[in-house]
């Protein structure tokens, strides 16, 4: 019997300091530039200081993408535009620089980590740091078999908390969620649709690397048939990531929960990391208060697990490639709002308003008589 009890995240998940945002809307208050004129930056500097517990808000100076990786043995029927087995290449490229992540990453100066949960390669091919959390070697076939044992699902579970509270001891101010998988988009799409009561269609995408119609239609029969086997078992959440998630989606939300207990806040980037959220959701209701959506990626599951979630994305710019790319471009935006919040001065005393464009002045003419002026005519003669 597990060790592991869900129901603890409950209780050991507190919302962001209520008392601190409300102190940060007084301080936005206050400040030169209008209410409301720098849009969604202001909620942002809010959020942020209430996950803080301080205001002014402190400068992101630590962030850091956390990606997990997996196989997914769904992956088998042709769902994805990349072979069975091979996101473990796309974990080498990650490393040697040449991902879409890792230009972002070495460009906005914040560091990758890779965590191979059920990468379908020999552990031996990769690094020591990579690997040491590996739960199995590859996932179940969702469609037809369980993703994981519930012995794995546990192990993973853990291992995403294990990770969590490393990346808050070690001072990670904000992490960047994100997956390298292949197959991981459909073990996503089943999820939502369990926790959302939605048929297989309505959370079929494309996928990362865009699938043609004959793929589509193949990943939504592989929802619909997972769904079946996953729909007994949404009373248990664990038991649920273990029948149709897989190793990587059961690290990432064991991942989510525990950094909402250590009040770490997290950039979520697409459709796995939202699914994954979405799990967490219905583990702990206040767990969404420490998550940031960073972009819609234009995947129909995302944006109904954002939808349930009440989270609206940052940016919208079409980005489907997974890896943290679309979290690393809501990064400066993040950066940005905590330093405005933090650095513009306040107004000063005795000032009633916020700077603004100055009102024109009346224009001056020659003042108004109070009556009609009388009429003059040749004098007359004495």
């Amino acid at each position: 019997m597990s060790s592991l009890n869900l129901d603890d995240f409950t209780d050991l998940i507190e919302r962001p300091d209520g008392g601190v945002r409300r102190d940060a809307e007084a301080r936005r208050e206050r400040l030169i530039v209008p209410p409301g004129s720098l849009g969604r930056l202001d909620e942002l500097g809010e959020w942020l200081a209430a996950a803080q517990s301080a205001v002014p808000v402190r400068p992101v100076e630590r962030p850091r993408v956390v990606l997990f990786a997996g196989d997914h043995g769904i992956a088998g029927l042709g769902v994805s535009a990349r072979a069975a087995g091979s996101a473990a290449g796309l974990v080498r490229e990650v490393l040697e620089g040449g991902r879409p992540v890792s230009v972002l990453a070495r460009r906005l100066g914040v560091p990758v980590r890779v965590v191979d949960m059920s990468l379908d390669c020999d552990p031996q091919s990769l690094p020591e740091d990579v690997v040491r959390h590996r739960v199995r070697r590859g996932s179940g076939r969702i469609d037809t078999e369980d993703a994981l044992t519930p012995e794995e699902a546990e192990e993973a579970f853990r291992a995403g908390m294990a990770v969590a509270d490393e990346e808050a001891d070690s001072g990670t101010d904000l992490v960047v969620l994100g997956d390298v998988s292949v197959g991981g988009t459909t073990a996503a799409g089943v999820l939502v649709a369990a926790l959302c009561g939605t048929d297989a269609s309505v959370v079929t995408g494309r996928g990362g690397l865009a699938i043609d119609d004959l793929a589509w239609m193949r990943k939504c029969a592989a929802i619909r048939d997972a769904l079946r086997r996953a729909r007994p078992v949404l009373g248990d959440q664990l038991q649920l990531l273990a029948t149709v998630g897989g190793a990587d989606l059961t690290a990432m939300t064991g991942f989510l929960l525990q950094a909402a207990v250590r009040k770490l806040p997290v950039v979520l980037d697409g459709v796995v990391t939202a699914a994954c959220a979405l799990v967490g959701q219905r583990v702990a209701f206040r767990a969404p208060d420490w998550w940031l959506a960073a972009h819609a990626s234009g995947e129909p599951g995302q944006a109904k697990a954002l939808d349930r979630m009440a989270l609206e994305p940052l940016l919208s710019h079409g980005v489907t490639v997974g890896e943290a790319t679309g979290g690393l471009l809501a990064l400066p935006l993040v950066q940005a709002a905590a330093a405005l919040a933090a650095e513009l001065p306040e107004r000063p005393e005795g000032s009633s308003k916020p700077e603004g464009p100055e009102e024109p002045a009346e224009a001056e003419g020659p003042a108004e008589a109070e009556g009609p002026a009388e009429a003059e005519g040749p004098a007359k003669p004495e």
